[in-house]
């Protein structure tokens, strides 16, 4: 499971707007008489029941503790199967999601940090099948298409940048770091699922677990990030870390064809991708040597956007003052964030380095992102209906 704790280092404006979006934009606990409620604290996680029907999950989340935190339905190999992410304290949300018969782990995490605290839960197959129509397997079948070329996009611009490390080019190497990660960015809640392979690639160093040395821990982007623009040098460990990089997402390459892909799953990793924005790339915690946090912005919005086009044939016929709120508030937040390209036309990712926004322009975007936010934590309960 990714490790997320990644404390935020803000300015007062900022950290007022991130609040917002950690408290304010979580969609309201389901009252359903089916729905599963979980409870988390500090110190403890409860389920209201162990035992439930697969196919559509509903599950009412409420935070009863002094600390965000987050939910997650766990393989019992520790893929992550459903997830939601930013409940604050003294919040509620829904969780709605698509789950097959057999056992499974619920996780709390206070503080976003660690394993959590878990409950294992066991879906039986008498329930109600999750409804599928051809719309829905169109959609899932060109979103599981988009992920997997996004991924084999990848490769060549990850290699041009470990070339250009492992060559120790600094200036190539800093002049195409930000673009080898787009396709990442784009579709990381699926990469995250898999559990092991975004510790890897994508960790920050105050992301590592307890007990891990950074010093022979970290790996990744991240890591090289550092290397390049706070070191400023390239030696032998960088050369071999650049290696590394490769080898772990040609494995990520391999494994997405094989992701568990459901129409919910694209609604939750919608909303999970403008979670990314709201926690790390507004904030300026994703990218804080580089500042090339809003190449990543974009990519995460592109990728939330991908699904909800996918998605909104089927959401518009169940709830369609939800998607013509969609489509208002993702044309907004995209307009907000054109604001700040340097040049190149609409398919350039040149951005202004994020650490030339100000507080004040830093809370316009993390306000857009909060308008967006809201309307889509709805999406999966639309699709599901």
């Amino acid at each position: 499971m990714p490790a997320r704790p990644r404390p935020l280092l803000l300015g007062a404006g900022t950290a007022i707007a991130v609040a917002a979006t950690l408290s304010g934009c979580t969609q309201k606990a389901a009252s359903d008489e089916g729905a599963i409620t979980v409870t988390a604290s500090d110190s403890a996680c409860t389920v209201s029941d162990t035992e439930f029907a697969a196919g559509h999950v509903s599950l009412a989340l409420e935070n009863k503790g002094s600390k965000v935190t987050e939910v997650y339905v766990l393989f019992p190999d520790d893929r992550i199967a459903a997830e939601r992410e930013n409940i604050g304290p003294g919040t509620k949300a829904t969780l709605v999601t698509e789950l097959k018969a057999g056992d499974y782990e619920i996780a709390c995490k206070p503080g976003m940090k660690g394993d959590g605290i878990r409950r294992k839960i066991t879906l039986t197959g008498k329930g109600r099948a999750a409804r599928r129509s051809p719309e829905t397997d169109a959609a899932v079948a060109a979103y599981r298409s988009y992920v997997l070329a996004q991924a084999e996009r990848t490769l060549p611009k990850a290699k041009a940048f470990t070339d250009a490390v492992k060559a120790g080019d600094l200036g190539q190497a800093k002049k195409l770091y930000a673009v080898s990660r787009i396709g990442w960015e784009r579709t990381e809640p699926v990469a995250e699922s898999f559990g092991d392979i975004d510790p890897k690639v994508d960790v920050r160093e105050d992301g590592l677990e307890a007990g891990q040395d950074p010093e022979t821990d970290w790996t990744g982007w991240h890591r090289l990030e550092k290397a390049l623009w706070q070191d400023r040098k390239i030696g032998s460990r960088e050369k071999k870390l650049a290696g590394r990089l490769m080898t772990d997402l040609n494995a990520w390459v391999k494994k997405v064809g094989t992701a568990d892909i459901t129409p919910t799953s694209m609604a939750n990793g919608a909303k999970s991708l403008l979670d990314e924005v709201a926690r790390n790339k507004v904030t300026g915690e994703e990218e804080r040597y580089s500042h090339t946090d809003l190449v990543d912005f974009r990519a995460n919005l592109e990728g939330a956007r991908k699904s909800y086009d996918l998605l909104k044939p089927i959401a518009r016929k169940n709830d369609p003052a939800l998607t013509k709120e969609l489509d208002r508030q993702f044309a907004s937040l995209a307009q907000q964030l054109d604001v700040y390209r340097t040049g190149g036309g609409r398919d350039s990712y040149t951005y202004k380095s994020y650490d030339q926004v100000s507080e004040a322009k830093r809370k316009e975007l993390s306000d857009g992102v909060n308008a967006l936010a809201e309307p889509l934590s709805k999406l999966a309960a639309a699709v599901a209906k």
